[in-house]
């Protein structure tokens, strides 16, 4: 496991933003702009999804709200995952980082099963069901937690 640790932190995009600090500044604000976005876009589309009766704005702002949390899920998890890189054998020994990679690997689940079959694209059109409307409550609270123990990671 260290000779694998030991080659992610000697990738050279790795290297790059270990001897470049403005690289890193970078990278980090990318992937604060990423986790910005896709809780911008995924709270709001989870509320619509729990509270819509006769999904007059889903609709509307679904398919873009989808959008917008999937760019943002994608930066935040390509910026995340080089960042890592930088520090890997740190990181697998901090407490918080591995809560927050179990529970993204949880929502990720949770964003697969809301997109299986036909009941996420009748929701968008709004005739959210039972299911939908639990699984879009998992989904605020698996984001919210990443985003608790993402910020952990730094005191611990």
């Amino acid at each position: 496991m260290t000779v694998f640790l030991q080659s992610i932190a000697g990738w050279p995009g790795a290297v790059f933003l270990q001897e470049y600090w403005i690289a890193y500044l970078v990278v980090n604000a990318a992937h604060i702009l990423g986790i910005g976005l896709l809780l911008g876009a995924i709270l709001p589309l989870d509320l619509l999804l729990l509270r819509s009766m006769h999904g007059r704005d889903l609709p509307v702002l679904g398919p873009f709200l989808v959008r917008a949390a999937a760019t943002g899920t994608t930066l935040a998890v390509i910026t995340g995952l080089w960042l890592f890189s930088v520090k890997p054998a740190e990181y697998v020994e901090n407490p918080a980082f591995l809560c927050k990679a179990a529970l993204l690997v949880l929502a990720i689940c949770n964003i697969a099963l809301q997109h299986h079959g036909e009941r996420f694209d009748a929701a968008l059109c709004g005739q959210p069901t039972v299911r939908v409307r639990a699984l879009a409550a998992a989904s605020a609270i698996l984001w919210l937690s990443i985003l608790i123990a993402g910020r952990w990671i730094g005191f611990v």
